[in-house]
């Protein structure tokens, strides 16, 4: 074999080798050269859209009714009405919620419809919810009024510079930067929103997910700053798994959701991010064997539709260490202080 051949792959031996070795010791140690994220909020128990499964989503009942059941974390979603107002609601046009045709962007707050008496609930496939007597969208200044210390995971649902800096005013007005993390699906909006304040957290979009998993994938993850606070991704083999589907899947579909869910669901990738302070909520799980999945991978916290349901389970297991104990009357805004050992110590169930 030529000589400089010899030479050559020798050199780019020791390269790779070195690239992997260093990848691997960053990827166990990675505060070696990245400061570790510290959060004020730790929550295991996150209810999505206040527990639509329970109450009406999105309603002031709704999250009363969670963080009487221990939750530890509010996931809203946020919508500017015509006259400037920021409300607290998923769907931007009202038409399958409140059986209205019109979009909340173009009508003032005052003239808001209230949603429909009963509601399916989206993560659980023929399941509805009674809304019973509180039906009205509130307003983000609601909320923050009403649990000045509860932390609330924003997802800004429109790319919207005023809204953008709407919600942002009513973060400072109330002194919640620490108690607060937001962030959009869409790139550009968790960009815009960091930028426009990059002391308050937030979190991946949709894009930073898949280039996330690139980085893990090569190896290149140990190497790259990450901005962002949480990771906040579906669990796909609920999809699979889900009771009462109403549609059939796919072979094609089914087997692209398998795929998915072996790439995403990484104890390794969980406990890197966990290492660097990024915590990882899976959502929306609404069963047992879902919940004892997320916390066995490695997962910071869940997002779920059934709050007490949830508090309920983490009673009956004490052993994952969260303290779920919260009352309305005591102070329904406390936040509560998560005792999850590290997740690189898987949790037997």
């Amino acid at each position: 074999m030529d000589f400089p051949l010899i030479i050559g792959m020798a050199i780019l031996a020791t390269v790779v080798g070195g690239y992997i070795v260093t990848s691997l010791l960053l990827f166990k140690f990675p505060n070696i050269i990245h400061k570790k994220k510290k959060l004020k909020f730790r929550p295991v128990h996150i209810s999505h859209r206040g527990g639509a499964g329970e109450n009406c989503e999105n309603t002031m009942m709704a999250f009363k009714h969670a963080l009487s059941h221990g939750t530890q974390m509010l996931e809203i979603d946020c919508h500017l009405t015509k006259d400037g107002e920021v409300v607290v609601s998923h769907d931007h046009h009202l038409l399958n919620k409140c059986g209205a045709d019109i979009n909340i962007s173009d009508i003032d707050l005052k003239d808001l419809p209230e949603y429909k008496p009963v509601l399916s609930v989206d993560f659980r496939p023929g399941f509805t919810v009674e809304c019973g007597k509180d039906r009205k969208i509130p307003t983000l200044r609601q909320l923050f009024t009403a649990f000045p210390q509860t932390p609330v995971n924003i997802d800004v649902k429109l790319y919207n510079e005023q809204l953008f800096h709407k919600v942002h005013d009513l973060i400072k007005e109330f002194h919640r930067e620490d108690i607060t993390i937001w962030g959009g699906r869409l790139s550009e909006t968790t960009k815009a929103l960091n930028k426009l304040d990059p002391g308050i957290p937030v979190f991946f979009s949709f894009r930073r997910c898949f280039t996330l998993l690139l980085l893990f994938y090569s190896g290149l993850l140990p190497f790259v700053p990450l901005y962002e606070s949480t990771l906040e991704i579906i669990m796909p083999s609920i999809i699979l798994n889900r009771k009462n589907k109403t549609t059939e899947l796919s072979l094609k579909f089914r087997i692209l959701l398998r795929m998915a869910d072996i790439l995403i669901m990484r104890p390794a990738l969980f406990s890197h991010l966990n290492k660097r302070g990024i915590q990882t909520y899976l959502w929306v799980l609404n069963e047992e064997e879902e919940w004892s999945r997320a916390f066995k991978i490695g997962a910071t916290g869940v997002m779920t539709d059934f709050p007490s349901k949830l508090a309920e389970f983490i009673r009956d297991h004490p052993e994952l260490g969260v303290d779920v104990r919260g009352s309305v009357e005591n102070d329904e805004s406390q936040c509560l202080t998560s005792k999850q050992p590290e997740v690189d110590q898987q949790i037997k169930i």
